[in-house]
């Protein structure tokens, strides 16, 4: 096989779509991958760049343009790295992402079942009900070059709403009239580094200013420009991130105007969204999703559901409507207070919510005896832990509905449920990210043979003790975030010192001497401080 050399111009066919979006060549045995190519085109082009296993190229000529391929409508296609689909049709887009789906569960997951359909969208354009635009440090503001941080500055996005763009210009002039500075994240000086907007179904919105620090020059200037430029802003919020890094928001936020929330409906339901709960961003295909869901479900009225990662209860409550009892599980204790408050505000009254990690609380509700008819569950994109399926699979449900935002972690996570014993029967791919490079699909896995010695055992929720659950944090979780936050690294005993001297339940004997003549070192000053910090973090006090 003759090696490719870099700046060497070669002829080749695109024969399919990397997980990115870009067109796939072979070529002298060799993978290479070409930005904005198309399906079935025949091409000639260069090599830019030789890697161990691959190669990158670019397009010197088209020979035959493909009937899939167009020209952009998006001014900014190629610069911004937030659409990988503009230049092909949209029912070659749909192509694309359902074979990915398909291939990942093929030769990752091992599976040979067919991905029945994808579920595209009726209107692909200005779908984000969530628009994050990052501030460069020369003060632009737009989204990121792709695979840079450079900020390539946009006026108006084609799959973000309008109010959401005049939200952010709003922000750029208010920094320009009154000298803001704009956050340098290589220097890690200036002030504002993002602009976060939400837009809910009536056109109401949610504006959050990011700042390098807890306040900036002419506060009441920054909500006067935002309100004038889009008069249905509900609250403008300041939140303070002084951490160096990639993540965009901090944990202090501060009202400038009006209200820290917004109201919003989803298959019929009302939530209410905080800044940091998570919630579908194509609200629309959302309810397409969701639906798909309940149906692999199959629920008739008489099922017990276990809903893992629910956030603010969306599936869960759509769940509630069709089952006779759900429990949502949820990390984020912000976010478990907003499903509290949103069942009661839809009248559920079939739904229970416990905050925790998904392996900590699947594990107790195992060894607990729960025996749920199905479990669902939404996992961020690095998919499920393997202990979280072992403990799934080891309360013996009939269904789990697998809902996923990434085709190869899904299929990662479908071949370690064959293992249990759980077969994937259906796949479907729903389109929620139209013009980009992501896919979610929904997989149902059911159960094989049941052994016959095996009895199933009713019970109720009421004898369970789920206090570890409700209202707190699990010690990994309060360890982790006293090491993020401080870089103090505290231990079990000095938790439970802590939480005793904050009037917290601990458990029986817990970290307790042996013996009263027993010495434990005591809690330093320093760490009680960064311990009681992440028990207000985690609502606990």
């Amino acid at each position: 096989m003759e090696a490719l050399e870099k700046g060497s111009v070669y002829t080749a066919v695109i024969d399919g779509y990397s997980n990115e979006g870009l067109g796939i060549a072979r070529v002298n045995g060799a993978v290479v991958f070409v930005p904005h190519a198309v399906r079935g085109e025949e091409i000639d082009l260069r090599i830019t760049k030789v890697m161990k296993t691959s190669c990158a190229g670019e397009i010197v000529k088209i020979h035959n343009p493909s009937p899939e391929r167009m020209e952009p409508e998006c001014p900014y296609a190629g610069k911004c790295g937030g659409c990988a689909y503009r230049h092909l049709t949209y029912p070659e887009e749909l192509w694309a992402k359902r074979q990915r789906v398909q291939d990942a569960l093929t030769r990752i997951g091992g599976l040979e079942l067919t991905v029945e359909e994808i579920l595209g969208a009726k209107n692909p354009e200005h779908y984000r009900n969530k628009s994050q635009y990052p501030v460069g440090a020369d003060g632009s503001i737009g989204f990121f070059q792709a695979r840079t941080h450079k900020v390539v500055p946009i006026r108006r996005c084609l799959i973000q709403t309008e109010a959401a763009d005049r939200t952010a210009q709003a922000v750029g002039e208010w920094m320009r009239r009154y000298k803001i500075s704009a956050y340098d994240e290589t220097t890690g000086k200036g002030l504002v580094r993002h602009v976060c907007v939400r837009v809910n179904r009536k056109g109401e919105s949610l504006c959050c200013v990011v700042v390098n620090g807890n306040k900036v020059p002419r506060e009441p200037e920054l909500a006067a420009y935002v309100t004038a430029a889009v008069p249905h802003t509900v609250g403008v919020l300041l939140n303070s991130n002084t951490r160096r890094g990639n993540v965009i928001l901090g944990d202090k936020y501060r009202t400038l105007f009006g209200r820290n929330y917004l109201m919003d409906t989803l298959c019929g339901l009302e939530f209410k969204l905080s800044m940091p709960s998570f919630y579908q961003v194509n609200r629309d295909q959302a309810e397409v999703l969701y639906g798909k869901a309940l149906e692999f479900a199959g629920l008739t009225g008489n099922e017990t559901v276990l809903d893992l990662y629910c956030g603010i209860g969306t599936i869960t409550l759509c769940l509630a409507k069709a089952a006779k009892r759900v429990i949502g599980a949820e990390i984020v204790p912000p976010a478990i207070r907003d499903a509290k408050e949103n069942a009661l505000r839809n009248h559920v009254e079939n739904a229970e919510f416990f905050c925790g990690d998904a392996a900590d609380i699947a594990a107790k509700l195992e060894s607990d005896g729960l025996r749920p008819d199905v479990v669902t569950v939404d996992p961020p994109r690095k998919g499920l832990a393997p202990e979280v399926i072992a403990s799934v699979a080891a309360m013996g449900p009939e269904k789990v509905v697998y809902v996923s935002c990434d085709p190869a972690t899904l299929g990662r996570d479908v071949k370690i449920f064959r293992e249990f014993g759980y077969e994937a029967k259906r796949a479907a791919a729903v389109d929620m990210f139209p013009g980009t490079a992501h896919v979610e699909t929904v997989v149902l896995l059911s159960k094989g043979e049941v052994d016959s010695k095996k009895i199933r055992v009713e019970f109720s929720l009421e004898d369970m003790d789920m206090s570890e659950f409700q209202d707190g944090a699990t010690y990994t979780q309060i360890k982790d975030y006293v090491l993020e936050h401080s870089g103090l690294k505290v231990s079990n005993l000095y938790i439970s010192q802590i939480k005793r001297k904050c009037g917290i339940e601990v458990g029986k004997n817990y970290n307790l001497p042996k013996s009263e003549d027993s010495r434990q070192p005591q809690c330093p000053p320093e760490k009680e401080k960064a311990i009681r910090e992440a028990f207000k973090y985690f609502g606990m006090i």
